[in-house]
């Protein structure tokens, strides 16, 4: 698995102006192909008068999923530039629909291209990226005289508190860096007395230790 990568935090738009025609870039997260086309099927029902809709999307911490399409543009002229400036970027599981509106006066080839991949470049400059990181889940189990106490080293130490869950014992769900197992292990230890019990679970990306998917 990759260590990381980039996506958008969220939803948005950004607009330009080239030449008269407007293009108006969509940028989404994007988990799989069903949320990819789900949300260009949604640009397009929400922008009925655009000339057209070209899209391109990048799946997969790896990148290993790229579609693209020109959409009735000129081949290789509107969906390539856009995959192209998303794979640059290194952003992963993320959509990009591009709309734009003719606006009289003809781009050709070199211009759609450009119009088209800074678009995108615009775009996430303007809507803004995150790094998700791959954090392994683990569960610490403890006794109520020391959650409270515990709850707040971890917190105080950076490491990401997901859940906590009170019964007979008190759960906490962490995330931690592969890196950080062996040295966790330690500090646990310290700071409970070796009262804690460590469960690994699987693996999952998130900003901070919080899983989040994309």
């Amino acid at each position: 698995m990759q260590d990381q990568y980039v996506t958008v935090a969220s939803e948005g738009v950004h607009e330009t102006e080239v030449s008269r025609s407007r293009f108006r870039c969509a940028l989404a997260p994007a988990a799989d192909e069903e949320e990819a086309r789900a949300f260009l099927a949604r640009v397009r029902a929400e922008h009925p008068t655009a000339s057209h809709h070209c899209w391109a999307y990048v799946l997969g911490a790896d990148g290993a999923v790229q579609r693209a399409s020109d959409d009735g543009e000129p081949g290789g002229t509107a969906g390539a530039p856009m995959l192209q400036m998303l794979v640059r970027r290194e952003t992963r599981y993320v959509v990009a629909v591009v709309s734009r509106w003719f606006g009289g006066t003809k781009l050709g080839a070199g211009g759609l291209i450009r119009a088209y991949g800074g678009a995108v470049g615009l775009a996430l400059d303007a809507v803004g990226t995150v790094t998700r990181r791959r954090f392994r889940l683990a569960t610490v189990t403890v006794g109520h005289d020391r959650a409270g106490r515990l709850e707040n080293d971890l917190r105080a130490t950076g490491r990401a508190v997901r859940d906590v869950s009170y019964g007979a014992e008190v759960t906490l769900s962490v995330g931690l860096p592969e890196a950080d197992l062996d040295a966790f292990r330690g500090w646990l230890a310290d700071a409970t007395a070796g009262t804690a019990r460590l469960e690994l679970g699987g693996e999952a990306y998130g900003s901070d230790g919080t899983a989040a998917a994309p």
